[in-house]
Formats: structure tokens, sequence, C-alpha cells
């Protein structure tokens, strides 16, 4: 098993399965020898998707260690890159140091990141191109920032896998965008949990409802794959649908809560009832999930992305012997048997992540959240595919699904044409 590793506090709970909780640590020690950098060596990081999130990764890493230093940006749109490096700039000019030879633009630029000397590569593109861009960044040793979700099908889970097996041989840090697991007052929640406060888990139920989402009105200039890919989270072989690319941050509180067990079977139903214009591509806009586990335990999960519609992100854990509760933001508590309420300090999460990714490269105790951050990934996955379909799916056919969303990797460019499937509809949308 992958050993995460928090800096802040090192113990671990031991559930009665074995399986090492993750909660106010992340983490069991590793034993690696020295430390990989010294704190006086500078390290190079390289931004691999120049959009808002990525930017924001970027300016966190800067907040990290004084001694890190942005060396190079790429992405396929000329204006996102242009707009990352002026952000960036704007916060530290002396330590942006991207100069003409290391701005890479296109479907390669990845890779020209990779192979331009940086240490560590922020990997924010849309979550299509992670398995292959995570890789390459492994094979090539460096150590990665990958945002959630990890991939959008289950043969893009697979090549996951590997990558996070081969990154943990290579002793490469790897930490996700999975944020809450970096969230003080969550940790503080999770941990209790795993550690038998509430009891033996009977039911976790998570809600992630919002409103709509943006979009990018089609150009002129635009051919039609620049239209999908400005608007990539309405096409589900960019983003994975709405259920992957966000409120899979729900589902992995809810495997978190399970000691990140996996379930056996899934149940589910979905659809779009107001995204009907052709600005959506192909996504629903509403899911609701049950998984069964082995133990019986059940695990619901509701989310909507519907403009006019009350918003909800909670998570909530009932056990044999209390319940906790999460209302994100605002409330964290358990009651029963032992009541609690967070009161300590709150810090930001995104900049927790970066914090603890750079420390364990200059300590030699590189973090791999290789484990969690795919199985997470594969709950949304397997959700997806229970809805689209109609069918109940169990774990070992969603792991081993060979239908995949987009084309292959190698085949993107300007001129490929990809045309989005029709919307799922159940009972007929094959999944497996």
């Amino acid at each position: 098993m992958m050993n995460d590793l928090n800096l802040t506090n090192r113990r671990s709970f031991i559930k009665k399965s074995g399986i090492v909780v993750l909660g106010a640590t992340l983490a069991s020690q590793t034993g690696f020898g020295s430390p990989l950098f010294s704190s006086a060596k500078t390290l190079k990081a390289g931004l691999i998707g120049c959009g808002g999130r990525g930017t924001g990764a970027a300016a966190q890493a800067l907040a990290a260690d004084p001694d890190v230093v942005i060396t190079a940006l790429g992405d396929v749109f000329e204006d996102r890159l242009e707009g990352a490096l002026s952000a960036l700039t704007n916060i530290d000019a002396k330590r942006v140091k991207v100069d003409k030879k290391r701005k890479f633009i296109g479907f390669d630029a990845y890779q020209k990141v990779i192979d331009s000397g940086v240490d560590v590569v922020l990997l924010t593109t849309p979550p299509a191109f992670r398995p292959d861009q995570l890789t390459a960044a492994i094979n090539a040793g460096k150590h990665v920032f990958c945002e959630k979700p990890v991939a959008v099908d289950s043969p893009g889970i697979r090549k996951v896998l590997a990558a996070a097996k081969k990154a943990q041989e290579k002793n490469l840090a790897l930490v996700s965008g999975f944020c809450f697991r970096y969230d003080l007052p969550s940790r503080g929640v999770f941990s209790r949990v795993l550690n038998g406060d509430v009891g033996e888990i009977k039911t976790i139920s998570t809600f992630r409802n919002g409103s709509g989402n943006w979009s990018n009105p089609r150009q002129p200039d635009w051919n039609d794959l620049t239209y999908k890919m400005r608007n990539w989270h309405y096409h589900n072989w960019l983003s994975g649908d709405f259920i992957v690319e966000q409120a899979v941050h729900s589902l992995d509180m809810m495997s978190w809560a399970m000691g990140d067990k996996m379930p056996l079977t899934c149940t589910a139903t979905g659809g779009r009832q107001v995204r009907v214009n052709e600005i959506y591509g192909n996504i629903y806009d509403h899911f609701a999930v049950e998984f069964g586990y082995a133990n019986g335990a059940k695990g619901f999960h509701f989310c909507r992305q519907q403009e006019g519609t009350s918003h909800r992100n909670t998570v909530d854990v009932l056990g044999t012997e209390g319940s906790a509760y999460i209302n994100v933001g605002m409330k964290y508590e358990l009651s029963g048997k032992n009541n609690w309420k967070y009161e300590g300090e709150k810090k930001n999460m995104y900049q927790i992540q970066h914090n603890e990714l750079f420390a364990s490269i200059r300590n030699g105790t590189p973090i791999n959240n290789g484990e969690f951050m795919t199985q997470s990934t594969l709950l949304s996955i397997w959700g997806r595919m229970a809805a689209y379909s109609g069918q109940t799916i169990s774990y070992e056919d969603a792991l081993n699904s060979n239908v995949a969303l987009g084309p292959k990797f190698e085949d993107y460019s300007w001129d490929m044409k990809w045309d989005d499937q029709p919307v799922a509809l159940p009972g007929i949308t094959k999944v497996i």
C-alpha cells in the first residue's frame, strides 16, 4: 500500500482491518534515506496547464518554499500561458524565470516542459490528458503535483495506477489535488471517524449541489476542437462529466471515511433536465448514486449543477455509536458517544498541499497519494458508468472496463475530428 506522509503530525491510526488510516496524519513513514534536495538547492518547477487552477498551483508552489522558481510553462493556448505568466510575474518576478525558450505551446507542450530541466511538474490540464502526462513525468523522474480527477475512464485509471507505483519505486513525490485531504478541519473529523469514535460505519451520504458552470461562446476563428477545448468541462471525454470533474471531492471524502476500502457494487441514476443547449456538450446535470460495501455499509452520493437551485456541500457519516457531520467551510462535528467540534486553526488547504509536497521533497520522505487519488477518481467514474448505463456494476467490471471516452492521447492535433457521443441513455448506453 502506498504511504502518505504528513509532515505536521506523523502519528497514524490503524483500523481493525489493518488499513492505514488517512486522517490528522496522511501517513506512516516510508523510511527513505537522505534528503532528495538539500535546503539550499533551488527547486525548478514547470507548469503544464495554465488556466486558473494551474496559475493558482504555481503561486502556491512559490509560497511553499523560498527556493522554488518557476522556469517553464506549457499550454495548448497561448493566451492562457501569457495570462499565467503575467499573473505569476506580478506575484514574484524574481522567481518566475520563464524566458521565450521555455514557453511551450501545443499538444506536445507537456513533454517540452518535462524535458526543460525542471525538478517538479505541476500538472493541471483537463482530466483527459492527465494519465499520459503523469506517466511521462514519472518516467522522466519528476516530482508531481497532479490535480484531481486523475482520469476520465477506466483505461486511464489503470495507467495512473501504474504511474503511481513507479513513482513510489523511484522515490518521487506525487501529491494529488484532492485538497480536502489537506484541510485541517476535515483531517480532524476523519481522523476521529477512522479511530472508531462513531463506531462501525453503517451509512455515508454526500451532497454536492450547486449552480451551473462557465462557458465560452464559439468564436469565428475557432474550429470544432478549439470550441470543445475552450469548454472542456461540458464534454465527457475531456472532463469525465461533472460527477468526475467536480463532485469527485465528495466521493473522495466518502472513501476517506471508509479507510479507502472500495465498495463492491454501484447502482445509480442521472440525466440532464436543464442542460439541453449545444453549449453543454454531452454531460448530465444530476446524479444519484448508491455504493454497497462488503460489510453491508451503504454510501450515497447526490450531485447536481442547475441554475436557480439550492446549494449543498455536506458529508454525513452514521455509525453504531454516533455520527459525524461536515458542512464544508462551516461545520465540522461529531455527536453521540464522543461529542466533538473542530475549534482549531483554519489554513488554506491548497497551500498546505504544496507546503507538504515541497517539504517532503526536501527531507527525503516523498509523499505518494497515488492509491487514494486513483481510487477516489474510480468511484466517480464508476458512479457515472452506472448512471449512464442504468446497470448495477461491480468493482471488477468498473476497474477493468476497456471503454475509452475519447481519442488516443497521441492522436490529438488541431486537425483532429472528434464528435461527442450522444447523451447517455440508461438501458441503451454501454459502458463495459
